[in-house]
This record gives C-alpha cells, structure tokens and sequence, in this order.
C-alpha cells in the first residue's frame, strides 16, 4: 500500500488513472440513461428523424461529457480559483445581452456567435453556485451571524438575478435566487435570519406584478384561466394538458403522439418535451422518467452530504439544486400548475447552452464525490 501511494505521488499519470477509478460511474451512468431518453423523444419531436434535434443534441452531449469528466478531476483548488474568472465572465455576457442580444418573444435572452446561439443566463447559475461555494468554504457557523459578512455574498446573488431580470426572463431570475439562498442556508445561514428576509416578500408581490411585462401578466392570467384566450395565450397550457391526457396508462405508441405528431402541441422539441413523452408511452412511462430524475437528484443531495469538505458539500448542494428546479419548474409547467414560464426540460429538452452548462455542473458535482476525502478550506473563525 505504502509503494501505491509513492507510485501515485511520483507518476503523474497514475493519479489521473486514480482520480477516474473513483468517479462516480453509476451516476454518469443514470446521466447517459436521461441522456437517451432525450435523444428518443427529440427522434420522435422530428417525425423518426435525427435531424434537425436528435443528432445534434447526441454531439453537444458527447462534448459535454468529456468536460463533465475533464472536470470532475480537477481538485477543489483549480476550481476556487475558476471561480471569481468564470462569475465575472457571467456578468459581462448577461450586461452583452441587453446589449446586443438576440430578441425571441418578447425577451433578450441570447448571443449569437459565430452563428452559434449562447443563453448566459445558463452559464450564470453554475458561476453563481462555484463562487458561493468558494466563499462560503472557510467559513464558521458562528460567523453567519454577522450580517456584515453575508452582504458581499447577497450582492453575488442580486447582480445575476437583476441582470436576468432585465432581459426579462423571471424563471430563471427566479431559480437563481432559489440556488443563491439554498448555498446560504447550507453555509450555515440562521432560519430567523431567512424569515426576516422573507417577511417583506408577500408586500413586494404587487409592486413587482406592476413592473412585469405584458406577456408575463398574460401568462399569469393564462396560468389562472386558460380558457379565456384557448387559440392565443392559453394555446400551449390547452394543448400539453391534452397530450397529457390522451397518453392514457399505457400511451398511444412511439412515434405516433396524435398532438405531437400533427404538430398541435407547441415547442415540443422543447419546453413541452415531457407532455410528448407521457403522450406516447402514458402514465408508465411519465413516473418512469420521473423516477429517473429523482434518481439524480436524490444522487446529486448524497454526493453532497458524503464530502468532508463544505467546499464540497456545498458545490453539490447547489448544482442538485439546481438541477432540481430545471424539473420541478418544467414539469409543473407543462402540468399546468405553474405559469409557463419557458424552462427547458435538463438532458432532454433541445438546446446547446442548457446542455453544456448542465454537463458542466455535473463535473462540478463528481468533482466534489472524486475529492470527497480532501480536507480543504477547514472553517475556523479565523478563516
């Protein structure tokens, strides 16, 4: 044992071979099954093609997964020190955004470059989760107390969720916000602290339903009724809970959803990729894709509690998390308990920078299982 120790500390190599035995495989594993799960109901989106969203999405994912491994071996130093570069980086594409960014219903949510479509918004929500984790990791919980030392982290949440805000893109503001206080509740945060902070909230609600735009009170009005307008704003919610519905228990066959195949149900390939799923395999295969998700995020929150480090602990916090509310968000869309609020279903959802940056986070999540042993950034109250 002794020799393997002395072998790993002076060959390099042997440390990268040592660093991929202890990746987590049963959850890149559970990755690649959603990943295929996509990949079948993006076929199906195309009529029993691989173009133009199954193909496509089978290369960003292949890309993806060399970075998430890539990542997933970098030590808890290398990515503290990503950290403050990478969160900068966030900000200046979300300020390019309201710029020069691409206007697609109602909402500046793009950059186009080199013809190549980039939501930074995306990109946002992982920075955000790094550098929290980054300044919390030192951290001792009687330190919490002072409200002085949670100011700096409070505005690293406030300036991404303002500049989503401005695009405007509440969904995503929202699921920010959500990410940024969980990290803060994980570092050790008081729940009286997290009260106070939630007593001025039901007061805002009107002040911030004045300042929304109107295609977002038309989808809370939607949300409410979608009778009211059911060939206009209440199309989509109408159409997906029709899905729903005809997929019955068993569903009505691959590759032959009546709403999807004839096009009726919008943005399948898309925000609505579940409603095509449970139309074609039913009830079944709807709790089976759920299931599937829960397995990752149940996954992700364990992977978090194993490390020994709060580096670790709260990186994995933040990246099931946010994992976590991709799901919920979509699925209680899609559902009609929520708002649509236009939130890509993770893995399986069509699109390049949703795919990527999730990948992205998974590095950052096996990361924190592969150097769950480290003892790194111990809290003191010196720190």
């Amino acid at each position: 044992m002794n020799f393997q120790k002395r072998l790993l500390r002076a060959e390099p190599n042997f440390r990268i071979l040592a660093k991929l035995w202890q990746v987590n495989w049963l959850y890149v594993l559970l990755i690649c099954a959603l990943a295929m799960v996509g990949y079948g109901a993006l076929y199906s989106a195309a009529g029993g093609s691989s173009r133009p969203f199954a193909g496509p999405q089978t290369i960003r994912f292949a890309i993806g997964l060399v970075m998430m491994v890539c990542v997933a071996l970098m030590s808890p130093r290398v990515l503290t020190r990503l950290a403050w570069p990478l969160y900068g980086l966030s900000l200046v594409l979300l300020a390019a955004v309201l710029r020069v960014g691409h206007v697609g219903k109602g909402a500046e949510r793009w950059l186009i470059v080199g013809g190549v479509q980039i939501q930074p918004s995306e990109l946002a929500k992982i920075a955000l989760v790094l550098v929290l984790a980054t300044w919390f990791h030192r951290v001792s919980y009687r330190r919490m107390v002072n409200p002085l030392y949670l100011l700096p982290p409070a505005a690293m949440v406030l300036l991404p969720v303002g500049l989503v805000l401005k695009e405007p893109n509440l969904g995503t503001a929202v699921i920010i916000g959500v990410v940024g206080a969980t990290i803060f509740f994980g570092a050790g945060m008081r729940l009286w602290q997290i009260a106070l902070l939630l007593v001025p909230v039901p007061f805002l609600g009107k002040i911030a339903y004045s300042h929304l735009h109107d295609y977002q009170k038309a989808r809370i009005t939607t949300f409410l009724n979608p009778e009211s307008d059911p060939l206009g704003a209440g199309y989509n919610i109408i159409q997906s809970k029709i899905a729903l519905g005809s997929g019955g228990m068993w569903g009505q066959g691959y590759l032959h959803g009546t709403q999807g195949q004839l096009n009726f149900l919008p943005e399948k390939q898309t925000d609505f990729i579940f409603t095509m799923i449970a139309e074609e395999w039913g009830y079944v295969g709807g709790i089976a894709v759920i299931g599937l998700l829960t397995l990752m995020v149940i996954g992700g929150m364990l992977i978090a509690m194993r490390s020994r480090n709060q580096f670790g602990r709260l990186l994995g916090l933040g990246i099931a998390t946010n994992f976590f509310l991709y799901c919920a968000v979509n699925l209680s869309m899609v559902m009609g308990t929520i708002p649509v609020g236009g939130v890509p279903l993770p893995l399986i959802s069509y699109g390049g920078s949703a795919m990527l940056t999730v990948m992205f986070g998974f590095g950052l999540l096996l990361s924190a299982w592969v150097h769950r042993n480290d003892h790194f950034g111990e809290a003191g109250d010196g720190a």
